[in-house]
């Protein structure tokens, strides 16, 4: 993407950790939004310090981690049920970014065969005590061993795009599925926010995808997109987040009522606060 010649899309502060100022690039052929700059992979890891990181964790400290949870174990039992409808049969998952644990818990008990990949050791050290297996890279797995792959919130991290997309291709079996769930800055709530939608969460999401970004990323890879999920909880949370960032605080009732107007509109527009894509080799 050459953007020697764009003025910025949206320039946004990380709010979280550093408080520094990165720019969001609007890339029209593949209609998505790209920061830049991009940290080194050396430099990464400082931007993840931070409270509001709380899927590295089982903290239940405030009110707002202990809905977190609750909405959690809501979305786990929708999760499980996405990849048995989309799988009849249980066999091997991968679940790339699996943080603490949860997803692969849950599918575990329900008879599948799981591994998970997690670059943080604090997140990882908390999902080995729950029993799950971890390898250190998708380099380190053969061709073709699962049926499902799945990335929850996690693709967005990702600093090498087509690299990622690549080794999903090679390691998802013909006829497995691959489940992506990633923020939409379509969506009403992004729109609302603006430079202060905590989705944004700058630098660590180096990219931001719409559907029309999906679809064409994985096509290159002969993989079809076949269906598209809202993911309505997302708004509320991320509204909540995005009031603390452009107010100072949490205020409860105007992100509830944000992120419902928000779900009420995409119920017309499709455009939600995150979606869920489920993608199969052509």
């Amino acid at each position: 993407m050459d953007i020697s010649n764009q003025q910025p899309f949206l320039t946004v502060q990380d709010h979280s950790v550093s408080q520094e100022i990165f720019n969001l690039y609007y890339d029209s052929n593949l209609d998505m939004l790209v920061t830049q700059p991009q940290p080194s992979l050396d430099q990464l890891g400082k931007y993840y310090e931070s409270d509001d990181y709380i899927s590295h964790t089982d903290s239940k400290r405030s009110l707002f981690e202990k809905a977190y949870h609750v909405v959690k174990s809501i979305a786990l039992k929708n999760k499980l049920n996405l990849i048995n409808l989309e799988q009849s049969s249980k066999g091997a998952i991968l679940d790339i970014g699996a943080g603490t644990g949860d997803f692969l818990a849950v599918a575990k008990q329900n008879g599948w065969t799981t591994t998970g990949i997690e670059p943080s050791p604090k997140a990882k050290s908390i999902a080995i005590s729950k029993g799950i297996s971890f390898v250190e890279n998708t380099t380190d797995l053969a061709n073709y061993s699962f049926d499902v792959i799945t990335m929850w919130h996690v693709l967005e991290h990702v600093p090498d795009l087509d690299f990622q997309i690549k080794e999903l291709k090679r390691l998802l079996k013909p006829s497995g599925t691959l489940i992506v769930a990633v923020p939409n800055f379509k969506s009403f709530d992004a729109k609302h926010y603006g430079k202060f939608w905590a989705a944004y969460d700058v630098p660590i999401h180096f990219w931001h995808f719409s559907k029309k970004a999906i679809e064409l990323l994985f096509a290159k890879e002969n993989m079809k997109l076949k269906k598209v999920l809202p993911m309505k909880f997302d708004s509320f949370y991320v509204s909540l987040l995005s009031e603390k960032y452009k107010n100072g605080k949490m205020n409860f009732i105007k992100a509830f009522f944000i992120g419902l107007k928000s779900n009420l509109k995409a119920a017309s527009t499709k455009e939600y606060s995150s979606h869920i894509y489920v993608l199969k080799n052509k």
